[in-house]
């Protein structure tokens, strides 16, 4: 009696893993939920304290032990092999999905890591940064979330500071970014110009920092910061802002400081 309720157990658990990597992976896509989508918000009693509570789906948001957004201090420095980013130039339509502002990929960008490839599914932002580096936050925060071929995520993570010219690169964006308010925008992004040439990162497992909150994700935060202009930064601002879940506990989780050369 007692094998067979631990093989029904193991089965239940593979259950909930297949479940799992079929999770929504845009970072502020609503669960369903008994036949509605679940509302959630970044205060209040539906905000971040609360996630964990408002449906089954979220449970990991209050109760998971690898999650995301944290503080980086990293435990140990590596040099680890660069992600290769093969970016190319394309269309990208913008979607406001009511939390931030995406760009959702065509498809052909892939990030290379560790020998795996993702493909660059969309990026959006947070302001300020959801991340910390040594207890500091930045204005702003670009996500790239990327897929691999059996469901792994992995986000690169891009800490925005003001400079003084802007970064003509995310010109095009920028612009658009009113656009999108009437009903969204499509438009020709030079993806691999929009990331740094320096792909040192800092590296840890984490999750989404929105509901589902689903664990298992691949952060990898770049240590050197992208450059906009105030006003490209405002561009943001003006959509968004506060939309930055609080810092997680770390939890012990090893954060490794990439010391190979760009």
């Amino acid at each position: 009696m007692h094998s067979r309720k631990r093989v029904l157990a193991w089965v239940l658990l593979g259950i909930v893993s297949v479940a799992c990597r079929a999770l929504p992976f845009e970072a502020s896509a609503p669960a369903a939920h008994s036949g509605h989508q679940v509302h959630w918000e970044y205060s209040g009693d539906k905000g971040p304290a609360h996630w964990g509570e408002l449906a089954e789906e979220f449970a990991l948001c209050g109760s998971g032990t690898a999650q995301t957004p944290i503080d980086i201090e990293p435990t140990t420095r590596e040099a680890l092999p660069n992600p290769e980013v093969r970016y190319q130039q394309g269309t990208a339509t913008l979607v406001n999905n009511g939390h931030t502002v995406q760009a959702n990929a065509a498809p052909g960008n892939q990030l290379v890591i560790d020998g795996v490839t993702y493909a660059l599914v969309q990026m959006h932002f947070h302001a300020p940064s959801e991340h910390t580096v040594a207890g500091v936050p930045a204005p702003l925060e670009l996500h790239f979330v990327h897929k691999s071929a059996d469901g792994t995520l992995a986000v690169l993570g891009a800490l925005v500071q003001e400079s003084a010219q802007a970064n003509p690169a995310w010109s095009p964006l920028v612009a658009a970014l009113a656009a999108q308010a009437a009903g969204g925008a499509t438009l020709v992004i030079d993806w691999p110009a929009l990331v740094p040439a320096d792909m040192t990162t800092y590296r840890y497992m984490g999750s989404l920092t929105t509901p589902p909150c689903s664990e298992g994700v691949h952060w990898l935060v770049l240590q050197t910061p992208l450059l906009l202009s105030a006003p490209q930064i405002a561009a943001f601002t003006a959509l968004y802002t506060g939309n930055a879940r609080p810092l997680q506990e770390r939890n012990e989780r090893p954060v490794v400081a990439d010391s190979s050369p760009s």
